[in-house]
């Protein structure tokens, strides 16, 4: 079963026939153009299971459901198509409640089917029983029930057709005896609804307010990713000369070759973005909802624009407006509207025509300044980090610093790599490091912020794009929580390339016990045997590198091993305990303490 020989489905049965459910749930799944499920098997579903192979369908079995459903979250927002996850009724399926709240808040079409119960044993209490629509109702765009066999493939085609029209994760919720019997079914065909570029009036208010603008800047979100908008936006910016910032972890969503591109806004991102978007009179925000964690200050900056006027364009009307105050509102597909809105401002002189030389060596100017800054920004310089440098040093062991290392491997990075990253602290300073040059190219868990993402997420990836370099970037607590996937690796030939950064502490939590709790440390120490022994250990290669020269021989080897020999490489960086600026500082504050015996502790 490798990620090499993906296999190629049948068209559906037409036309009203006789069939059991389990048929009209399979050749549903084939009318959609699934050709990987990810899931554990179980007895809830066999009967299905047993038809998926004639069917052109490969169930890819997985260590653990969580990433299962991170598998399915990749290889939708690789494919652009749905990513399918399946697992045994309770357990089974409560396993997947976090990896469905990220690929929610990455608005990834995921269908998660999900049988249950069967009818007659519901409310009994009997083998894992579990009422399994609330568990999602929070991260799912809609949930179908099948509420008789006879509609099976009704609600089956619905769940694939709203998770592509709502942007989102979808649940298919199916007794497990709704899988019998003999029907009478017709199987829907897939049903996707065309998104316009907007109203009249919101495109001519907003493409008057680009044409008057004298300093114009493009945020460019998810949904020119996910719209495959990239040519159609470049194609904006560059008959305005508006540089082009990326919304928070969307690095992939302009080429960073362009010169126009200046980086990711929000958690350790680009400063010449942000210094660039500072200056902006009109801000468009491309398929952007503009949230919190990617427009917070950063870098001491607080660089959001007071007095800039905001168009936003948002597939999903119900984010319009709502971080950000806007001046103008467009409810479209960012393809269409930038399509547009360029139509508009053809022909027609705009005032930002006379200083857009000017403009453009402002733009150089502040990419050069922060691609000079990255060069010298070798360590970080906090008091607790210089003394984690001079302890280390002193313990004799050759550790490496973070950003140096996020330097080599942003320099090693091959064309065309696809690239998931873990929450952590080392993976978000990685945010200033990683540029693209294609979309689709990017994962990260997003808002959900989870930890245990970026090797399943990345594994999901490589399915679906199986000819493109895949590469997990992961702290060592996060990878503690997904590493048993790199037996996933091994067993079914979906070669990837893992980098674990070892510096033996949960960093992101640990930086706020430096900076609000006097360096009182607790449960943040993480020591650990060697990652690249514990994957050999699984069959998979292992690298540990120690010497910065290193770092890149290292990734090329890995990424040559992946394309060349099929095989999965988890490399080993050793870092040392030095920690970038803190996730929530806005969140946190000095301790304050009553009770006497807690005195000391502020």
């Amino acid at each position: 079963m490798s990620a090499k020989a993906p296999v190629h489905t049948s068209p559906a049965v037409s036309g009203v026939q006789k069939m059991t459910p389990s048929e009209a749930f399979v050749e549903t799944l084939v009318a959609n153009r699934v050709t990987d499920i990810f899931g554990i098997m179980g007895s809830a579903f066999m009967d299905a299971m047993d038809i998926f192979a004639p069917a052109g369908i490969r169930l890819i079995p997985v260590v653990h459901e969580q990433g299962a459903a991170h598998m399915a979250d990749g290889y939708a927002r690789v494919s652009g198509r749905h990513g399918v996850v399946i697992g045994q009724n309770g357990p089974g399926i409560s396993n997947c409640v976090t990896a469905i709240a990220a690929a929610y808040w990455a608005h990834s079409p995921v269908v998660i089917i999900t049988p249950e119960t069967g009818t007659m044993g519901m409310g009994l209490g009997g083998f894992q029983e579990a009422n399994q629509l609330p568990m999602f109702q929070e991260f799912t765009r809609y949930q179908g029930h099948v509420n008789n066999p006879k509609r099976m493939a009704e609600y089956t085609a619905r769940c694939f057709d709203r998770a592509i029209s709502e942007m989102g994760p979808t649940q298919l919720n199916i007794p497990r005896d709704y899988f019998y019997g003999e029907i009478q079914c017709e199987i829907p065909q897939p049903m996707r609804v065309e998104r316009g570029a907007g109203g009249e009036n919101s495109l001519n208010a907003a493409a008057e307010l680009l044409a008057s603008a004298k300093f114009p800047v493009i945020l460019a979100g998810g949904g020119v990713v996910m719209g495959d908008a990239v040519e159609e936006c470049r194609a904006l910016a560059e008959r305005l000369g508006a540089p082009v910032v990326t919304g928070y972890l969307r690095n992939d969503a302009f080429p960073a070759k362009h010169a126009l591109w200046a980086g990711p806004l929000g958690y350790q991102g680009s400063k010449a973005a942000m210094k660039l978007i500072a200056q902006a009179d009109v801000v468009l925000a491309l398929g952007s909802r503009m949230g919190p964690f990617g427009t917070l200050p950063q870098h001491g900056m607080d660089y959001w624009p007071k007095d800039a006027k905001i168009i936003q364009v948002e597939a999903d009307h119900t984010n319009l407006g709502l971080v950000k105050k806007i001046s103008v509102g467009i409810h479209a597909d960012a393809k269409a509207a930038a399509k547009a809105l360029l139509g508009r401002l053809q022909g027609r002189a705009l005032d930002c025509d006379a200083n857009q030389p000017e403009r453009a060596r402002i733009i150089a100017a502040e990419k050069a300044a922060w691609e000079q800054e990255l060069d010298g920004w070798t360590h970080e310089r906090d008091a607790y980090s210089l003394d984690m440098i001079e302890e280390q040093k002193k313990e004799g062991g050759r550790w490496l610093h973070p950003r140096q290392v996020l330097r080599e491997l942003e320099k090693a990075m091959q064309p065309r790599a696809m690239v998931s990253t873990d929450i952590g602290n080392i993976n978000s300073v990685a945010n200033s490091y990683l540029r693209f040059d294609e979309p689709r190219s990017f994962f990260a868990p997003m808002s959900f912020g989870n930890c245990g993402y970026a090797l399943p997420t990345i594994i999901g990836a490589k399915c679906a794009a199986p000819d493109r370099p895949a590469i997990a970037y992961a702290g060592d607590g996060a990878w503690g929580m997904s590493m048993v996937e790199i037996m996933t690796c091994v067993r079914h030939d979906i070669p990837v390339t893992a980098v674990v950064f070892h510096n033996r502490q949960w960093g992101a939590e640990k930086k706020n016990q430096v900076d609000f709790y006097n360096r009182r440390f607790v449960a943040g120490e993480l020591e650990s045997e060697s990652f690249a022994g514990i994957a050999k250990a699984m069959g998979a290669e292992g690298i540990v590198v120690d010497r910065l020269e290193d770092v890149g021989p290292a990734l090329r080897r890995a990424v040559d091993a992946q394309m060349q020999e099929g095989k999965t490489t988890v490399i080993e960086i050793m870092c040392t305990r030095e920690l970038g600026d803190p996730f929530r500082r806005d969140a946190l504050s000095k301790p304050v303490r009553f009770l006497a015996k807690y005195k000391d502790y502020v």
